[in-house]
């Protein structure tokens, strides 16, 4: 005790929260620094006579029970599977070469066409890194060569590789219906108009941008792509029709209620090898490659979960929920405001933190708080709060990848950019492309049947 009331043991919770900011910075796994100062805080609480050794054992049995017999999580491995198996068909190629070819004569059709390439494949893979380096090899020296503006391509290669966050099936929103004990289907169905309103917005502003300033975004010239309408006709059945049976095949059968997300996580799986095998890609140093990435992604991802928790077990045995719980209603905010304050902790913990560690710490945290808040009228039903908040933080959290300085998106760009791309061009140009993100936050959370429109009228 250092004076009268006051008890270090008390802030054991805060002081978890600020020893982990400290020790993110130091370059270790995340997973190792999470699980131990959990483990740290355990030992203290111990000394101070607030956490028991046998607690010890109900991280094992959570750890056991919530992620290991997990079949809900079995879909993680498999979605990593099918997105980068579809990388290594060739399909991402293809489609961009045939986008730009529909969109040559449309201003800025170049990096619009690289917008479209990021929402398809958004809807089949939810790697984000694999995703923006993917798309930066392919689209980044395309964009260079035509003469656009360094800002302007690295901003919509950035933001449209990291679509698939939020567009299902998108691994953050499994990874958000298991904690928040949500369908899953649920949540893809409510992610998939937030999504596309992102998309349109990238489309609209690139749109403008090329036509009121056209050298940011000269025209591609007319002469590419096919002699003839039938040739081009066939081009795009051929480039379009694989990906599009594919995400009828993994989505449909979810939103239809064929097979549950882990079912069709497999579904997805084979097809993605389907593809290749049928355009000669698939061989077996392909296979080797893909599994092995598959298996140190989801190891990585697992590996998090487990120390994540193991520090969110320590927490709230140390009385952590108590002290958010308090802090927030010490602001004496209603309820849109303790929202608009929540709103505000994510975006700002996305300038340093990966949303792996935000989702699995920060969720489980503010959504009790948000669950027994009344919106009145806002929403239809009490019990779509929860489902609603779950997407304005998917819809928050895509700004962790672009904004500095800890922005991962930018650095996954910044690895494979050509030299003349320099960070401060990758900096400018993802500015506009947050913004549109808040914009997109906003509306969701003033309209929000743009989330909640398809799930009401598809599962009620």
């Amino acid at each position: 005790m250092f004076g009268p009331g006051f008890y270090i043991e008390d802030y054991f919770p805060l002081m978890m929260f600020g020893v982990l900011a400290v020790l993110l910075f130091s370059g270790f796994p995340v997973a190792m620094i999470l699980g131990g100062v959990g483990l740290g805080f355990a030992a203290l609480g111990y000394m101070y006579d607030i956490f028991s050794v046998i607690e010890l054992s109900n991280i094992v049995l959570r750890i056991f029970g919530g992620i290991v017999e997990n079949l809900v999580l079995v879909a993680i491995p498999m979605f990593i599977f099918m997105g980068t198996m579809l990388e290594k068909s060739g399909v991402a190629s293809d489609l961009l070469h045939t986008l730009q070819i529909l969109l040559r004569r449309v201003p800025g059709g170049l990096a619009l066409a690289v917008t479209l390439l990021g929402t398809i494949m958004a809807a089949t893979t939810g790697i984000i890194g694999a995703s923006v380096v993917m798309m930066t090899l392919m689209a980044l020296p395309v964009m260079m060569e035509r003469g656009y503006d360094k800002a302007l391509a690295t901003g919509t290669i950035a933001s449209s590789g990291t679509l698939g966050i939020l567009i299902p099936p998108s691994i953050m929103l499994v990874i958000m219906g298991d904690l928040l004990s949500i369908s899953v289907g649920t949540l893809f169905l409510a992610a998939i108009f937030p999504g596309l309103m992102l998309a349109m917005f990238y489309f609209i502003y690139i749109f403008i941008r090329a036509l009121t300033k056209p050298e940011l975004a000269p025209p591609l010239p007319d002469e590419i792509g096919p002699d003839s309408g039938l040739e081009l006709l066939i081009q795009v059945i051929k480039t379009f029709l694989p990906p599009v049976i594919l995400i009828s095949m993994v989505l449909g059968s979810i939103f239809m209620g064929f097979a549950t997300p882990t079912e069709a996580s497999g579904v997805g799986a084979a097809g993605a090898t389907l593809i290749a095998l049928i355009r000669g890609r698939l061989s077996f140093p392909v296979l080797k490659e893909v599994v092995e990435r598959s298996a140190l992604t989801g190891a990585m991802l697992f590996f998090i979960f487990v120390g994540a928790t193991a520090f969110s077990y320590v927490f709230r045995s140390l009385g952590g929920d108590d002290l958010v719980v308090d802090f927030v209603q010490s602001f004496g905010l209603g309820s849109w405001g303790l929202l608009f304050l929540l709103m505000g902790i994510v975006f700002c913990l996305g300038f340093f933190f990966d949303w792996v560690e935000i989702t699995l710490i920060v969720l489980p945290i503010f959504a009790p708080i948000i669950s027994a808040l009344d919106f009145g009228t806002h929403l239809g039903h009490p019990k779509e709060v929860v489902p609603w908040f779950a997407i304005l933080v998917a819809v928050n959290l895509q700004t962790s990848f672009l904004t500095p300085p800890f922005g991962f998106a930018l650095f996954y760009m910044k690895g494979v950019a050509p030299p003349s791309i320099r960070i401060q061009h990758i900096y400018k140009g993802i500015v506009p492309f947050v913004g549109l993100q808040v914009l997109g936050l906003l509306l969701v959370m003033a309209f929000p049947e743009i989330a909640l429109w398809l799930p009401r009228t598809l599962l009620d």
